[in-house]
């Protein structure tokens, strides 16, 4: 950078400070498509230890076509089976229900994140999840059909009050 002037040399270091700004939450984020659904960012958060069970969680999975689809399942190896859970209000306790299907409405989001309605239960882990870890997890949908997609193990920002 010897030819450049010290006010271009500094115009030239803010336009790539800027550029990776920008460029950071892409760097972060993991999606996958199938169809007409996408599927964003699939995390797993640390399982407790000694616990047999852990949790899977979708930021969220957007039906951008006009008709509905449901997700029906999932599979994957780092547990005996995956099966989906609601969370539904009984009285004044909060219920964790298993599920047939989640419903995935033309043109919305629907989200499947800790504290939400929805999540992805791994039943009989066959090891625990820990931070930075990534599995394979295959998502069964009534209309699109199976797509995998790989999970990211993190610990969520609001940790202090997640119990699962």
């Amino acid at each position: 950078m010897s030819g450049l002037s010290n006010l271009a040399s500094r115009r030239l270091a803010a336009g790539l400070a800027a550029a990776l700004l920008t460029a950071t939450p892409a760097a972060f984020a993991h999606g996958f498509r199938i169809g007409d659904l996408e599927i964003d960012h699939p995390y797993a958060v640390p399982s407790i230890a000694g616990a047999p069970n852990g949790a899977a969680y979708l930021r969220g999975i957007r039906n951008a076509g006009d008709r509905p689809d449901r997700l029906l399942g999932a599979a994957t190896t780092v547990a005996t089976r995956v099966e989906l859970h609601r969370m539904v209000l009984d009285g004044d306790v909060m219920r964790m229900r298993a599920v047939d299907a989640v419903p995935l409405p033309p043109r919305a989001m629907t989200s499947l994140r800790h504290g939400g309605e929805y999540h992805l239960m791994l039943i009989d882990l066959k090891q625990p999840l820990k931070d930075g870890d990534r599995f394979d997890l295959t998502l069964r949908f009534e209309r699109a059909g199976e797509r995998a997609v790989k999970v990211w193990v993190q610990t969520p920002r609001d940790a202090t009050t997640h119990r699962h």
